[in-house]
C-alpha cells in the first residue's frame, strides 16, 4: 500500500516547508496539507490542501479515513507568545488537537504520528546549561504545559495501544520561507527580514538573552530522520535537538557583519519572562546516539544562507512587480 501522509498546521512556519519536502519524498498527491486558513499558493498548486480544525474529532477521523492516511505529522498548535495571550485556546488546540490525532491513529491503525514538542516544556527549575532529555519539567506557560502533557500522552498511547508516536523538543526555529507565528524566538527571524528590507528592528528580549536555535533545513531533517529511525533502537519517545545557542546580541552582530547599516534596539516585553524560563543550551546526545542526529548549520553558516535566500526572494518580488506594471 502506498504511504499517505497528513500534515496538520501545514501553513505555518515549519508546516509549509515540511509539506514541500514530504511531497518530494512521497509524491504530491500523497501528502495532504491541512490548516484552518486559506492555503498558500505555494502549497495549493503542488498537491491537495484541505481545511481541518484539529479540535473537531469528526473532521480529523473523516479526513484520515477517507484518504487512507498512514503517517501524520501533527504541527497544528498555538505557540508560546500567542498562548499566553489566550491560554484557554492554547490548551484547546494543543491538547484536544493532539488527543484527536492520537485517537484517530489508535482507532484506524495509522502507522506513525510525529509531533513537535519544544524547549518550552522545560521551566525555571530545569538546568539552564546543556539541559538533558530526562530532567525536571515544570514550565510556567500554557504552551509549555501542553507540550509536557503532549509528550506524556504520546508515551501513553505508545505503551498502552502501540501507537508509534514520536516527538522532538525543538528550540527556536529560524526560517527564511515563512513568517513567524507568535513564538518567543521570532526575533531571530525578524532581524534578518528587517535588515534585508533596509529597516531597523526593535527586539523584544534583552541583548543578553541566550537560547538554543535550529535552522529550518536542520529542523526538517530532524523530523524526517526521526520518522525513519529504527523503532527497536529508540529508548526515548521524545528527543532534544539543537543546532547552536546564541544571544539576541549575537544575532544582531551576525546581521551587522553582513549588513553594516542594520540597527537594532532592545526593548523587552512580556516574552522576556518566557525566554528566561527556558534553557540557554541543550544536550541532544540521546538523539545522536539513538538515531544519528547531527545538525549542519551554526550561527555563521545560517546567517550566510538566511541573507542570501531573503535577497533572492526580494529580487523575485521586485521582478514580478516590474513585470506586472505595478
Amino acid at each position: 500500500m502506498t504511504d499517505r501522509v497528513l500534515v496538520t498546521g501545514s501553513y505555518g512556519q515549519i508546516g509549509t516547508e515540511l509539506t514541500l519536502r514530504l511531497r518530494g519524498i512521497y509524491g504530491d498527491a500523497n501528502v495532504i496539507a491541512t490548516d484552518i486558513t486559506p492555503a498558500p499558493e505555494l502549497l495549493e498548486e503542488g498537491g491537495p490542501c484541505r481545511y481541518l480544525d484539529v479540535t473537531d474529532p469528526r473532521q480529523v477521523t473523516a479526513l484520515a479515513v477517507e484518504n487512507k492516511i498512514t503517517h501524520i505529522y501533527h504541527l497544528a498548535a498555538i505557540l508560546s507568545g500567542n498562548g499566553e495571550l489566550n491560554p484557554q485556546k492554547c490548551w484547546d488546540v494543543n491538547m484536544n488537537g493532539l488527543y484527536n490525532i492520537l485517537e484517530t491513529a489508535r482507532t484506524w491503525k495509522v502507522k506513525q504520528v510525529i509531533t513537535p514538542s519544544s524547549i518550552a516544556a522545560f521551566g525555571p527549575d530545569t538546568p539552564k546549561e546543556h539541559t538533558p532529555i530526562d530532567t525536571i519539567l515544570r514550565p510556567t506557560t500554557m504552551y509549555g504545559i501542553t507540550k509536557v502533557a503532549g509528550e506524556l500522552l504520546n508515551e501513553y498511547y505508545n505503551q498502552k495501544y502501540g501507537v508509534d508516536a514520536r516527538s522532538l523538543r525543538f528550540p527556536g526555529i529560524v526560517s527564511h520561507e515563512t513568517e513567524p507565528g507568535g513564538g518567543t524566538t521570532d526575533y531571530a527571524v525578524d532581524m534578518y527580514v528587517k535588515a534585508v528590507a533596509g529597516e531597523s528592528y526593535t527586539c523584544f528580549v534583552t541583548e543578553e538573552t541566550t537560547l538554543p536555535f535550529l535552522y529550518m533545513p536542520d529542523a526538517l531533517n530532524a523530523l524526517l530522520e526521526l520518522s525513519a529511525a529504527d523503532e527497536s533502537k529508540l529508548i526515548h519517545r521524545t528527543f532534544n535537538v539543537t543546532g547552536f545557542s546564541a544571544s539576541a546580541a549575537d544575532f544582531a552582530d551576525a546581521v551587522n557583519r553582513r549588513i553594516p547599516e542594520f540597527s537594532c534596539e532592545f526593548e523587552p516585553d512580556f516574552r522576556q519572562i518566557i525566554a528566561e524560563s527556558w534553557p540557554r543550551s541543550i544536550d541532544d546526545n540521546d538523539a545522536r546516539r539513538e538515531w544519528g542526529w547531527k545538525p549542519s548549520f551554526d550561527l555563521e553558516a545560517m546567517s550566510d544562507d538566511m541573507i542570501a535566500r531573503l535577497r533572492e526572494k526580494e529580487t523575485v518580488v521586485a521582478a514580478n512587480t516590474e513585470n506586472s506594471g505595478v
